[in-house]
């Protein structure tokens, strides 16, 4: 049993926390209270594994509010970005999230405020577990490995929130409501405690293959080590992002996938280049606004018409246009017209119903493969790959090259490179970078590589601002230097807050 099942079980052992109206309150219930169920070392997991569950909500409800709402990465990344529109069946359709691409989201939006309620909710876990699992009688190294992980998921949730609102308030304890009126905390402060739980985290987490297949989807040292690494890259600290992406090279445990076109199917689930997924199945029953355990993803990117999706995060034709002649990334990314896809036909502007000539290709599921009962919908099965390895080989190569040594960074986007080369029928197709590729040149190779390798994952928007390129490249979608690096505070969290949290620049 792995982890796609194991949190499905999970459920039952996260209703000891559930959150009231106030993002941050903790309540116990079915009958545990905290004196009672942190007694042993069943416990101390069952809350370790209640800290993964929020990772999977991507529908959520909003609290106080009654509404559901979406909260994907792509959204925010893809989207907001040049790599793709928001698409739908026209303006109107998302319409919150149609202000957002144009950089005219309103902090009235339940968009961010989902991703906003389900980041403290998800920190609310952990921050349970982090102070409670210490007083627990057990094996000292199950103990700090369950630590660990809490410590690696709320690093997580802050890096989200981070790179999203920028000042966030930082909570590390479960709050008395007395308490809850908190103010925003700089980003620094917030950067310092990712990288202190992650140094934690990595301290005490298991390599991968010191894990079992029954536990594949928790966290490891190289998925912690991943995050801080990226951590110190969008702050622009390029020694220890060299270092640490250096160890995850050196450890052996991951490489290249062979064939880029399998990273994206079932069969490509938690593969040799995966450092860490977020686990969805697609066979528990799954229901809107509270499902643990299937992806809206497959059907909210999926062409609308006879393939039964909703048609958004629609690729751009700057997106289509970046891909090199020959590089099979292309066609294990983007879904363009007359290809089949999947079981579901042909595409065409007929069977789509929509004027659109792309559609996302990473998270398309055949019609077979849907779930086998219940709503297919909230019933999908692709993980989401949160950290890829050739990811972490691209930093390599940017903190090789911002340190001064353009050598080694061409070889590591050479490494890149070469596996997609080798996933395609053209022996002569994405030449390694040579020599004479250097300065600005080989950092645009490096920004050109990232963009290939990764789109559609939910990336390119938070690249381009922590690259410094966002007012110049997105400069005809309205970015506005100096405001739209973050979206805007969610004004019922102002409201809550008393006016503590401050709203940011521009909104």
């Amino acid at each position: 049993m792995n982890l796609k099942t194991a949190l499905f079980i999970g459920f039952f052992a996260s209703t000891l926390v559930a959150c009231k109206s106030e993002f941050l309150d903790v309540k116990p219930l079915v009958g545990s209270t905290e004196a009672n169920f942190f007694l042993n070392a069943a416990d101390a997991e069952s809350a370790t594994i209640a800290c993964y569950n929020n990772l999977q909500q991507e529908v959520t409800n909003i609290q106080g509010s009654g509404q559901l709402a979406p909260h994907f990465r792509w959204y925010f990344g893809d989207i907001v970005s040049d790599d793709s529109h928001k698409g739908g069946s026209g303006d109107g359709d998302e319409p919150e999230l149609f202000l957002f691409e144009n950089f005219q989201g309103l902090s009235s939006s339940k968009l961010i405020l989902a991703e906003w309620q389900v980041a403290y909710r998800g920190i609310a876990y952990c921050n349970l577990a982090l102070d409670r699992i210490p007083g627990v009688e057990m094996d000292e190294t199950d103990k700090n490995r369950f630590l660990g992980e809490a410590a690696f998921i709320r690093a997580f949730w802050y890096f989200n929130l981070v790179t999203m609102y920028g000042d966030v308030p930082l909570i590390l304890a479960n709050l008395a409501p007395s308490e809850y009126q908190q103010s925003r905390n700089p980003a620094s402060e917030v950067w310092a405690q990712i990288e202190t739980d992650l140094e934690f985290a990595r301290q005490n987490l298991p390599l991968r293959s010191g894990i079992s297949v029954s536990e594949i989807g928790r966290a490891t040292r190289g998925a912690a080590t991943a995050l801080l690494a990226k951590a110190h890259a969008y702050q622009s600290e390029w020694a220890p992002c060299r270092d640490l992406t250096y160890d995850i090279v050196g450890s052996g445990e991951y490489f290249l996938e062979g064939d880029y076109n399998n990273i994206f199917t079932e069969a490509g689930e938690n593969g040799p280049g995966s450092i860490w997924e977020i686990q969805y199945m697609n066979a528990s029953g799954g229901n809107w606004g509270n499902q643990l355990e299937g992806t809206f993803t497959n059907v909210f990117t999926r062409a609308r018409g006879q393939f039964g999706g909703y048609g958004f995060n629609i690729p751009e034709q700057n997106f289509v246009d970046e891909f090199e002649s020959g590089d099979p990334r292309l066609g294990a990314s983007v879904f363009q017209l007359g290809d089949q896809m999947g079981d579901r036909g042909e595409f065409t502007l007929e069977s789509t119903g929509m004027p659109y000539e792309y559609y996302t290709k990473k998270f398309f599921i055949n019609a077979s493969d849907e779930a086998p009962f219940g709503d297919p919908n909230p019933n999908g099965y692709s993980n989401d790959r949160v950290i890829r390895y050739a990811d972490v080989l691209l930093f390599h190569a940017e903190a090789q090259y911002h340190l001064g040594d353009e050598a080694t960074a061409r070889t590591f986007v050479n490494f890149v490179r070469g596996r997609a080369r080798a996933s395609g029928t053209d022996p002569n197709a994405l030449p390694a970078l040579g020599d004479d590729v250097t300065g600005v040149d080989l950092l645009e190779a490096i920004y050109h590589e990232r963009r290939v390798e990764l789109g559609l994952e939910g990336h390119r928007f938070f690249d381009l601002v922590r690259q410094g390129r966002a007012a110049q490249v997105l400069a005809d979608q309205g970015f506005t230097a100096g405001v739209n690096e973050v979206f805007p505070i969610p004004e019922v969290e102002i409201t809550l807050s008393g006016g503590n949290i401050t709203q940011n620049n521009g909104y």
